[in-house]
């Protein structure tokens, strides 16, 4: 009989007192690698994402489904004196806490860090809010849109003429601000190998935005350029953008050198460009982007994708389609690589959902449930890992605290 492979975090309890996505992302990808992840949702409503998105066959959305995986939920209200007395004591016992409330909200309920610490010296409390603890905008509060936006980020998407559009997905900042949470958490749980004490991990929504946009910042400094928006094109790299091809779809060609353009002029069959011609280095073909874009363009349009990736993968040009969500289904990568997993669940049936990230060789991730329903778990923690006896939780819902 094999033996399933332990997985990294075990051991390690969390507390996720977050909603929406970026918050419970974070406690997400510790329960994928073996935490034992507890959701603390108010009785009766729960967190918003469960009515956030498309809905399932079910109470919960898929949204909910997906991004909550592996996690216990017990219903617990922290505005109330009791629900505050009850989390302390299941801090105190935890390792994590997660929360992305508005700035003061814990510590208006009695339940911020300088309280939780004196239940939990060794705790660590990741705190993800719009602007981070600190600073004049401290209180404002914040969604993955105005993070892009103020980021950074939404002023470099769409083309030079026309207004910023969304950068992909408005919630690109809530799943950095849940991978830098998680990241922050681990480099705590090992600082606290070391030091025995436990410590807050602070993040605005806005700054893993702006921690991303490689030289942006350094370039400004340097010598005063403000970066504008280049529709598909990139700087520092010409041609370097997505392509139209005969059969109506589009091709991501990436000339970061100039070696990669010889090879792809040759392929091209215009070695006239290269080796002294007008193309030859960087600096010639970024004077000429747009002139640049439109000969790769026409050569592009005279074949279909497909004829396109296999000419360019020969020839070591970086290359790739620029795919639909129903292509990604389609694709042979993905399905050899298990990018895309189907979870059963007995709510639902079958749901596909983003698999674990990153692949560990010796101690892998995994999903073992999709969302939890509401307070499914409240029994199990609350009378069997705090000792609550039947009648006090009963006196407890009888009053709302759970």
């Amino acid at each position: 009989m094999t033996t399933a492979p332990i997985r990294p975090l075990h051991g390690i309890r969390v507390l996720d007192l977050s909603s929406y996505i970026a918050g419970p992302f974070c406690a997400t990808q510790l329960a994928e690698f073996g935490a034992e992840v507890i959701k603390l949702e108010l009785p009766g409503s729960g967190d918003a994402l469960r009515n956030f998105g498309t809905r399932s066959t079910g109470e919960e959305t898929l949204l909910f489904l997906s991004e909550q995986r592996n996690k216990k939920s017990v219903t617990l209200d922290l505005r109330k004196a009791e629900g505050a007395e009850i989390l302390k004591k299941l801090v105190a016992k935890a390792d994590v806490l997660v929360e992305n409330f508005q700035v003061g909200t814990l510590e208006r309920w009695g339940v911020g860090w300088e309280a939780l610490r004196q239940c939990n010296p060794r705790l660590i409390m990741v705190r993800i809010s719009g602007y981070g603890q600190t600073g004049p905008y401290r209180d404002r509060p914040g969604f993955g849109r105005i993070a892009n936006a103020f980021g950074g980020l939404s002023f470099l998407a769409g083309y030079p003429d026309r207004p910023p559009v969304t950068p992909g997905s408005a919630t690109i900042p809530d799943y950095l601000a849940g991978i830098y949470g998680a990241l922050g958490a681990m480099y705590a749980l090992r600082a606290r190998d070391l030091t025995g004490a436990g410590q807050v991990v602070d993040i605005g929504l806005y700054e893993p935005v702006f921690r991303i946009l490689d030289e942006l910042a350094a370039v400004y400094h340097w010598n005063g350029t403000v970066r504008q928006r280049m529709g598909a094109g990139t700087v520092n790299a010409v041609p370097h953008s997505h392509y139209p091809t005969q059969d109506g779809r589009w091709l991501a060609i990436a000339c970061t050198t100039d070696k990669i353009f010889t090879r792809l002029a040759a392929l091209m069959g215009r070695e006239d460009v290269v080796g002294g011609g007008k193309y030859t280095t960087y600096k010639e073909r970024e004077a000429a982007r747009d002139e640049v874009d439109a000969f790769v363009a026409a050569w592009t349009m005279t074949m279909k994708r497909h004829q396109l990736l296999a000419l360019c993968d020969e020839a070591q040009v970086p290359c790739g389609p620029v795919y639909s969500i129903d292509e990604i289904f389609d694709d042979p990568q993905y399905r050899a690589r298990g990018n895309i997993a189907i979870v059963e669940d007995e709510r639902v049936g079958e749901v596909a959902v983003a698999n674990v990230v990153p692949v560990l060789s010796a101690t892998p991730g995994g999903i073992d449930s999709l969302g939890p329903p509401l307070g499914a778990h409240t029994d199990e923690i609350l009378g069997g890992r705090l000792g609550l006896s039947p009648e006090t939780l009963r006196a407890l819902r009888d009053k709302g605290v759970v």
